[in-house]
């Protein structure tokens, strides 16, 4: 099959990158629970935090009491910022008249007028549903007296004690940021394209993706979204597989561990339609990626670090989390070890190698540019899906996967395993989630 022009109306386009308020997408995704910073981001009575999530400026703060409240971070009264505000005594003081406001919004002291006990109950900022779970502060920015239950996610279900959190901002839009994690075919070259099937131990299981870099698909929606499963015949006769996940409304699952015990979700948070904060919840008892694991020579595939350096935090909109291998300096690119073949990319890190390539595309993807290809199957897929739930909410009040029912997202797992040749993949699927260790 050659490639054909991908013909997608930009209108489709538009209506899947955009996010803010009254949106289709932002319609769409304000109907779910929004991962939005590390509970340990905030202290009791410490200084609040600018928090950008679907293009609205908000302010996150614990109060005296622990509880965490998120605003919008101007005062209702004369909307200066409720960022310089004073957090006190179980509520925000906006410092320009004294006027303070618990963690619901409610106004509880109007200090500046005369009859402020009177007045004080007829002015409320406007506040959002929170709750914390699996170290994560969760935020509901859709109608207050309609707030679905939190995600049945795995991953969100991890005990606070066994439960990894992490962050990365992303200076590209939500959606191709997403995409990078549901297209399986660029592993064999972003990520290993200087690694050779002898590298690997034989039992390795990423041996197959650089002895076959162009494996065939399954794709299919699902009750959580869309999953794939790209497939490899060993020499032995036997089918490697790795199945991945889109789950409702931006969280991944990648392939990247033995599908048993891969207990592990990306949510691709958008906080305006430019910036995405990449949240990442991992559960401590499972064993990580493949990708650390030691070839012949003992060393892990060259290109692979465990962890992100970040640049310090500052206070600013988009100050939070930001890696310090970034487009101002090429990502750190090292240009010998590029030509050497030591690292294909000559990126040092994986993550980063993704970060490069998503946000070299520009803000936001020019879909009219792009020719799509059967290897595109699942980010295909994956589009038609998300724009048909967010127009059959908005034309129809159809409620997207995992509202309704939630417990849907229980179904979903990610991973790599092997069947007999012969065996259709979503039944072997389904047997290998029945053996699967589970967190409840």
């Amino acid at each position: 099959m050659t490639p054909q022009a991908n013909a997608q109306n930009p209108s489709n386009s538009e209506m899947m990158t955009r996010v803010g308020p009254g949106t289709v997408m932002g319609e769409l995704m304000r109907r779910y629970w929004l991962p939005a910073l590390a509970s340990s981001e905030l202290k009791a009575d410490g200084d609040p935090v600018r928090l950008l999530l679907l293009g609205e400026r908000l302010i996150a703060f614990r109060d005296s009491s622990g509880r965490v409240g998120v605003m919008d971070q101007r005062c209702p009264h004369r909307c200066a910022s409720l960022f310089f505000g004073r957090n006190e005594h179980d509520g925000m003081r906006c410092v320009y008249h004294g006027w303070k406001f618990d963690v619901e919004g409610n106004c509880v002291e109007m200090p500046n007028v005369q009859n402020g006990e009177e007045l004080k109950a007829k002015v409320k900022a406007r506040a959002y549903k929170v709750t914390e779970q699996s170290g994560l502060v969760w935020v509901y920015l859709g109608a207050q007296d309609h707030v679905p239950p939190l995600p049945a996610m795995e991953a969100a279900l991890i005990p606070e004690g066994e439960v990894n959190v992490r962050f990365v901002q992303r200076a590209c839009n939500w959606l191709q940021a997403l995409e990078g994690d549901i297209d399986t075919s660029h592993f064999g070259f972003l990520h290993a394209g200087h690694a050779t099937a002898d590298d690997f131990q034989d039992d390795h299981p990423m041996r197959h993706t650089v002895t076959n870099r162009a494996p065939e698909y399954h794709v299919a929606d699902t009750p959580w979204g869309t999953s794939y499963g790209a497939y490899r015949q060993e020499e032995d006769g036997r089918m490697s597989w790795r199945v991945a996940n889109f789950l409702f409304p931006f969280w991944t699952q990648a392939p990247n561990s033995d599908f048993l015990t891969n207990v592990g979700v990306r949510g691709w948070v958008p906080m305006d339609d430019e910036h995405t904060m990449v949240v990442m919840l991992s559960w401590k008892k499972s064993p990580g990626a493949y990708t650390g694991m030691p070839l012949k020579n003992g060393k892990p595939i060259p290109g692979f670090a465990p962890a992100v350096d970040y640049l310090p935090n500052t206070t600013d909109w988009y100050g939070r989390w930001r890696p310090q291998a970034r487009a101002e300096n090429d990502y750190e690119i090292d240009r010998e070890a590029q030509r050497s073949n030591e690292i294909y990319t000559g990126i040092r890190m994986v993550f980063m190698q993704d970060q490069a390539v998503t946000e070299s595309m520009g803000p936001i993807t020019d879909h009219s540019f792009e020719h799509l290809v059967p290897s595109d199957q699942m980010v295909a897929r994956t589009r038609r899906r998300v724009l048909r739930a967010a127009l059959a909410l908005r034309q129809e009040g159809v409620l997207p996967p995992g509202i309704a029912d939630p417990e849907a997202m229980w179904g979903a797992r990610s991973g790599s395993f092997h069947t007999a040749a012969g065996v259709p993949w979503q039944e072997a699927y389904s047997e290998r989630l029945k053996e699967a260790t589970r967190v409840r």
